[in-house]
This record gives structure tokens, sequence and C-alpha cells, in this order.
């Protein structure tokens, strides 16, 4: 009886012990139960895209949603704000454009801490996937406030940004698993393309990560311009790179880009020499490298225990290098050029590349494409952005604005010398030294390319879209110079290597004519010969803007009409002096009598 009591006992504490595992895997179950999911609700929903706008009634219902969810964790926050935010200004003042500008100038240097990177809650292996979700939106919903307090200053022009809390999420992931942060900008303005506040963010999450400037699109800068934006970039202690990825990938295939040297590549200077696939290819695996032995090297002499075969081991065995950018920077035609062969989707229409994606070059480097993400800023507008290639082409709804971008940053002359064009010469009441405007230059290239739409006026549409794909992809000459440089509408010609034999006669043809007009034409007095002129294309413009099925009607009509004699209009006075005024015929009766006359020649 007594053993077998004690086997009972023993039986039960056996049946407890199970009792407590099956519960503690049924909650573990569940745990990735419900993690899976959220993970499958994710993979059904729709694809990842980018929302640079709010408009749909869609994405405001989910901001009010997520506003009512998460009201409670940050009531705290938003009873701390302070009502002097809150007060707006409704004074109406005089002010210039000039003071506007500085006044704007001001408050962006004022508020340029607030313009961050949304940054990532701290997490660690042991938080459930809900909580990691909750947190990530938390976080992400109080930097939208944030900015949306910035956007209520009168003040300050936020330009658009990234909304989608998933695309930054792909920015999260390739930040943290990359020991070397590689930023491809734009060479023609790679300030532009600069957000300094994702720098300051990998420093936040490992104080050993660099960021490097990779400057695409290199081929494009003459070399007098390459050496003043190397003298830039070492003066701020910016590492940089100048790079072509369209030219890398033409060595690749055995071809030679036009316009492109091999100078650029062999040169000995390395402030300006453009990088070629296997010398940028070891530059990063270096730098990364440099990195790791750096972090480990720290990591060892914080720990007093670490012995010397400790430190032997320290050298680096596999490096990360990711790629983050603004869209249509050339991202993906990087990766593609330093992978050998097409990885990555490449396309004219920016955010083509959905997720991040992971590269094997060797056993020793591995890239990491993020993205591309639009940040937000200060100093650029939506037309500046389309015009920039960040934004879709196809998506803009107001393609004159976009066009005076253009128009602005690219002289007269190389514009008609491309396009093969002649431009409208600004009014004698007008600078002469203004820009050509968006309508101008519009419609002299829809009248060369005869790009007419269905009612019979230029297609302004077609036009626009055409000339900022040419200026995205480089035939148009442009770019800027580092802040502090002052460019001249004759540096940008002879540097954009436009300046030739024709385009000089061209000039001094232009120079003598006006030396001749201002002999001839009294300033004090209009010219009559620019007014003529005016009225004469108004009158071509009008002729031209009538249907043409319109005239042939009214021919097919004359023709069954009865031929009109031609009356005789003799008699009518006309101006015969040419003075403007009136000649006067006076009819005077005749000093012989013709009767008289008559009848002596009877007799």
């Amino acid at each position: 009886m007594a053993g077998g009591g004690g086997g009972g006992r023993k039986e039960k504490g056996e049946g407890l012990g199970r009792a407590l595992i099956r519960q503690r895997n049924k909650a573990a179950a569940a745990v990735k139960e419900r993690g899976d999911a959220l993970a499958y609700a994710r993979r059904r929903a729709q694809p990842l895209e980018s929302v640079i706008e709010v408009s749909d009634i869609d994405a405001v219902l989910e901001r009010a949603a997520e506003a009512d969810r998460l009201h409670s964790a940050l009531a705290d926050a938003a009873a701390s704000v302070s009502s002097s935010d809150l007060v707006i200004d409704l004074d109406a003042t005089g002010e210039t454009d000039e003071e506007r500008r500085r006044m704007q100038k001001e408050q962006e240097a004022l508020h340029a801490g607030s313009l961050r990177v949304p940054r990532r809650p701290p997490w660690n292996a042991r938080m459930t996937v809900e909580e990691l979700d909750e947190n990530e939106r938390r976080a992400f919903l109080v930097w939208r406030r944030n900015l949306a307090r910035l956007e209520e200053n009168d003040k300050l022009v936020l330009t658009p940004f990234e909304k989608n809390i998933d695309i930054w999420r792909q920015l999260w992931r390739v930040v943290e698993r990359s020991d070397l942060l590689v930023m491809v900008v734009d060479a023609r303005d790679p300030l532009f393309y600069r957000c300094p506040d994702l720098e300051v963010y990998a420093k936040e999450i490992d104080e050993h990560k660099r960021t490097m400037l990779l400057v695409n699109k290199a081929d494009l800068l003459p070399m007098n311009i390459r050496k003043k934006w190397a003298d830039y970039f070492k003066a701020h202690d910016v590492l940089y790179v100048f790079w072509s990825a369209k030219a890398a990938t033409a060595t690749l295939e055995g071809k030679m880009l036009s316009g492109y040297s091999e100078q650029d590549s062999a040169s000995l200077d390395l402030d300006t020499k453009i990088y070629g696939r296997d010398e940028l290819l070891k530059k990063l695996q270096t730098e990364a490298e440099f990195i790791v032995a750096q972090r480990r090297a720290s990591a060892i002499k914080e720990d007093s225990r670490a012995t010397s075969s400790d430190s032997v081991s320290s050298v680096a065995k596999h490096v990360v290098v990711g790629f983050v950018g603004y869209p249509n920077v050339g991202k993906s035609s990087t990766i593609n050029a330093l992978v050998g062969e097409k990885k990555t989707g490449v396309t004219h229409t920016p955010g083509k590349t959905k997720h991040f994606q992971t590269l094997i070059i060797s056993e020793e480097l591995t890239l990491c494409d993020c993205p591309g993400l639009v940040f937000p800023s200060f100093s650029s507008s939506r037309h500046e952005m389309v015009s920039c290639g960040v934004l879709p082409i196809d998506r803009m709804t107001k393609h004159r604005e976009a066009i005076q971008v253009v128009a602005d940053r690219v002289p007269r002359s190389v514009l008609e010398q491309i396009y093969k064009i002649t431009l409208p010469k600004p009014k004698p009441y007008e600078s002469q030294s203004r820009p050509p405007t968006a309508a101008e230059l519009l419609r002299a290239y829809c009248a060369s390319r005869g790009h007419v739409s269905h009612a019979g006026l230029p297609d302004e549409t077609r036009a626009a879209r055409q000339i900022l794909k040419d200026y995205i992809d480089g035939k148009i000459p442009h770019f800027e110079l580092p802040p502090g440089m002052v460019d001249t509408e004759n540096e940008h010609e002879e540097t954009s290597g436009l300046e030739g034999p024709t385009t000089s006669a061209h000039k001094e043809s232009d120079g003598s004519d006006s030396d001749e007009q201002d002999d001839t034409v009294d300033p004090a007095q209009p010219d009559m010969r620019h007014v003529l002129s005016d009225l004469e294309s108004f009158d071509l413009a009008t002729e031209g803007s009538k249907p043409a099925g319109k005239k042939k009607k009214e021919a097919s009509h004359k023709q069954h009409k009865k031929p009109q004699r031609k009356k005789d209009r003799s008699w009518r006075v006309g101006n015969h002096g040419g003075d403007g005024t009136a000649v006067i015929r006076v009819y005077q009766k005749p000093a012989v009598s013709l009767s008289a006359v008559g009848a002596s020649d009877k007799i």
C-alpha cells in the first residue's frame, strides 16, 4: 500500500510538470500563431508602395484610426506642448520678397533640428511581433505629428515626404545591418539629395558606422566643377567617391559611353577620379573592414578579460555595405554594375525597388539595396522635385511650373542649340537677360516637333514630359556649384562643352544686330517693328488654331455661289499722298460752252 501511494504521488508530480510544459508550449504556439497571422495579413495586403501625399479617403481613415488607438499613449506628450506653439499670427504685414526669404531662412535654421528621420524604437529579441509593431507605429505617429506642427508655421514650406511606415521599416533594417552606409546622390546637385540627419541616425545606432557619399553621374560634370565639389567635401570632412553607374555598365558590356573619356577613370588625382567597378568594390570593402576593426578594437579595449588571441581574431571576415538615397538617383543601376549582372529592376519611374535586397558579392562583401525614400526637407519645392526625378513625371498635374525650373537653370543659348529651336527674344520693356518662360519653351518645342493636340493647340503636356526626361537623363547639361560660389551664364556655357564656332558666330551676329538697333532706334520712343512682329505672330497663331475642317466647308460652299460682278469703286477718295491725309478731288465746269461749240460746227 505504501509503495502504491508513493507511486501515485510520483505520477501526480509528473502530471503537474507535464501540464506546466503543455501550458507553456500552448502559450508559445499562440504567440507564434498571432505573429504568423500578422505576417500573413501583411503579405495579403496591397503591394508596398511609396506614399508621398495623403489625398484619398482610405489614408485619411487610416490616420484617424491610428490617432484614436494611440490617443491614450500620446496624451502626456500632447499635454507637454506649450500653448505658445499654437499661436497663429493674423497680422497682415507688407513684407517684401527679400524680407520674406530672409525670415524663411531664419525659421529653417531655427527648426532644422525638428526635421529628422523617424527613429526605430528600442527593441530586443524577447519582444513579440505585436509589441514591436505597436511600438513602431506609435513612434512613427509621434514623428508625423511633429512634422504636422512644422507645417502649421506659415513661414516654413515643408516639401512632400514619405508617409508609408513600411518603406521606413526597410530603411531601419538596412541601417542596422550595414557596417558602411553608402548614400547615393546625383553629381549635378549633391546637397539636394543628401540627408545629414540620416548620417546622425547611423551614428546613434553605432558610433563606428560611417556614411559615404557615392556621387553618381559624375561623368556629367566637367573637371573644374568636379574639383570644386571635391574641395568642398574635403573642407567639410565628408567621405565621398565619384562614380558613374552608366559608364561602368557600358564598360561591362564592351561599349563606350558617348561623352565619357577614359582619362576620367585613369586620372592619378584620387580626389576627382571617377572610380571603376573593381576600384569601387575594393574601396567599399576597405572602408567597411576598417569600421569593423575599429568596433572590435573598442570592444576588446573595454573588456579587460580579452586575451591576445582575441585581438588576433578581430580581423573582419565579412562586411555588409548598405545603399540608401532618394528615388531615381541610380542605386539599382549601381548595384547591377557592381554585381556584374541585372539583379534589381531599373526604370525611369522612381520607386521601382519595393523591398531591400541582400546581394552577396564574395565571401567577404555583401551589398544591401534599400528602396528609395523621399526625406523631409525645407529647401525644395514640388516642381523642383519633379524636375529632378524624385517624384514621378507621369503623375505631375502642372507641367509649366516644372518646365520653368528647367528654363531658369539652363541658359537660353544651350536650349536653342540642343533642340535646334529659336526662342522668342525678350520684349524691349523686359529685362534682356531674363530666362525664357515655360510657355515660350514649350510652344517652340511643339512647333519644331509638330506636337499638336486634338483641338489644334500645341501639345504642351507631351513636350513637357520629353523635356523633363532629357533634363533628368543628362541630355540637357546642367549642374549646381557648391555653396558660396557664384555661377555665371558664360561659365555654364563654357563648362558644358557647348561653346563652338556656331554659337560664337551666333553671338557675334546678335551683338552686331543689337549695336545697329541702338544706333537707329530712339530709346525714348517704342520700336514699332517689335509691335508689328508681335501682331503678326498673334495673327499666325490665331489662324493656326482654327480647325482645318471649317475651311474646307467654306471652300466647298463658295464653289456653288454665283460669280459676282466686280463693282466699280474708283469714285472713292484714296490716300495717294502717303502722309495720312485724304486727297480732295475738285471737279470744275469747263470754261467753254459745249452747246455753242456744237452750233458753230453745224454752220
